[in-house]
């Protein structure tokens, strides 16, 4: 990947998504045997815990608070340590580009397009059409 203007936010967001969320904790909350819906909505599914309390698997936090910290945690300093390489260097990182080019860009080439979403955070004011 090379941090350039010909690069679009579309492309820059996914490989940073992929470098710097995918790559990382996620993937071992991911690992694991996926359990089967005959609905298709999982309604049909419910896990029995320690107290023999039967749960309905659409009602299970699947991400405990240890988990979730740290997934966030190193989310954070993935982005952090993306961006000060990329964007806010203030010199080429070659060796890094290449690995992002390595280990991020070949995820990508079948993911969806990313939408803008214009009421991410703050409500879009009138008249207000900004691609990005």
């Amino acid at each position: 990947m090379n941090a350039s203007p010909e690069k679009t936010t579309s492309e820059f967001s996914k490989i940073m998504t992929a470098a710097c969320v995918r790559r990382g904790y996620l993937e071992k909350l991911h690992a694991g045997i996926t359990p089967i819906t005959r609905t298709g909505d999982f309604s049909d599914v419910k896990v029995i815990d320690a107290d023999g309390r039967e749960i309905p698997w659409n009602q299970i936090s699947r991400i405990n608070q240890d988990e979730m910290k740290t997934l966030i945690t190193g989310v954070v300093n993935r982005i952090h340590t993306f961006l000060a390489r990329t964007i806010f260097s203030t010199t080429e990182d070659k060796a890094f580009m290449q690995a992002v080019d390595r280990a991020a860009t070949p995820w990508t080439k079948n993911w969806d397009e990313p939408k803008y979403l214009p009421d991410f955070l703050v409500p879009r004011s009138e008249g207000e059409n900004k691609p990005w």
